[in-house]
């Protein structure tokens, strides 16, 4: 590497006294030793902070705080930013963990190619009551590819199984503050800046829209924990997709401006609320139309939301 330019490793926590060490120790642990590792409290109930405050006497580049009260979890992720001073810097989640080279490796991409928005590796998801461990994101070889490739799986599902979470990726600082956005326009009232579902996937979309290329690494450097009190094992599982489509519709409707894949992403958005259409109307999601701030940008194309159903319908026929 040319250069030896800083990293922040920022971690939001709240009331993770049971197993933020492991969190930081995944940190510290880093092969690449320029970082600076940024952890903000949003005012835990817990012993959190007291556990973090001893931790960080014996490392000088972890820098704790904590805010005077809880001020929501995307507002504590823009505040972790707001201290950071490295040029590059990935969020990690108080309740996951990193491999000891996920910075060394993902670096490299960013700093040799201008061109590249972010990077991202395989993942484990893994589970400490039942052990299960599940490999996730892994979308082929390790290299560059098109991020309009990133923008149509995501909004599709297909043909690659990106993530929607910036757990596993690294990114430039000035990239996150720009397209972390605390709120998310929608019609029923939704406060995503304290449910922080959507959020997450806009920040890979909105940095996609201004990158040709992203970086994939075929390793698996970043490990989810599963557990009830986390996203990945949100309770409601129609009501977290839903929030994660309004995220998709803000994107779409102010960044995309090809029809077809308009067409087909609100084909896939269609079947979505033709099979949960019951608890969708109890959220007010009563059509296509209430997930779109502007209804102009409802048109369906109706052969591929033909292949979804029947699709769906094979998958629970057969399950």
């Amino acid at each position: 590497m040319v250069n030896n330019p800083k990293v922040s490793i920022l971690i939001p926590v709240y009331n993770r006294a049971k197993i933020i060490l492991e969190t930081l120790n995944s940190a510290v642990n880093q092969t690449y030793k320029n970082i600076e590792i940024i952890v903000v409290d949003n005012k835990s109930l817990d012993n959190t902070f007291e556990t973090i405050k001893e931790f960080a006497k014996s490392y000088t580049n972890v820098k704790a705080y904590q805010n005077e009260e809880n001020i929501g979890p995307v507002r504590n992720w823009k505040k972790c930013l707001e201290y950071a001073t490295g040029e590059y810097a990935k969020f990690l989640w108080s309740d996951d963990l990193i491999a000891p080279a996920f910075i060394e490796k993902t670096l490299q991409f960013l700093v040799d190619n201008e061109d590249v928005g972010f990077v991202f590796t395989g993942t484990e998801i893994f589970n400490d009551n039942t052990g299960e461990r599940t490999k996730a994101y892994f979308i082929g070889e390790t290299g560059i590819y098109v991020t309009q490739l990133f923008i149509e799986s995501s909004l599709l599902g297909e043909p690659l199984n990106v993530p929607v979470s910036p757990g596993n990726a690294l990114f430039r600082k000035k990239d996150l503050e720009k397209n972390l956005l605390i709120d998310i326009p929608n019609k029923i009232g939704s406060d995503f800046k304290m449910h922080a579902i959507g959020n997450d996937a806009l920040i890979y979309l909105l940095t996609a829209k201004d990158y040709p290329k992203f970086a994939f690494i075929n390793e698996k450097l970043a490990f989810f924990r599963a557990h009830k009190d986390s996203i990945t094992c949100y309770s409601n599982i129609i009501e977290k997709d839903a929030y994660y489509y309004i995220a998709k519709c803000f994107f779409v409707e102010n960044y995309v401006t090809t029809n077809n894949l308009i067409k087909k992403f609100n084909a896939k958005l269609f079947s979505f609320i033709i099979l949960k259409r019951n608890k969708l109307r109890n959220m007010g999601l009563k059509n296509i139309y209430y997930f779109y701030n502007d209804k102009n940008n409802c048109k369906i194309d109706y052969f591929f939301l033909a292949k979804k159903i029947v699709k769906k319908i094979f998958q629970i026929k057969y399950k």
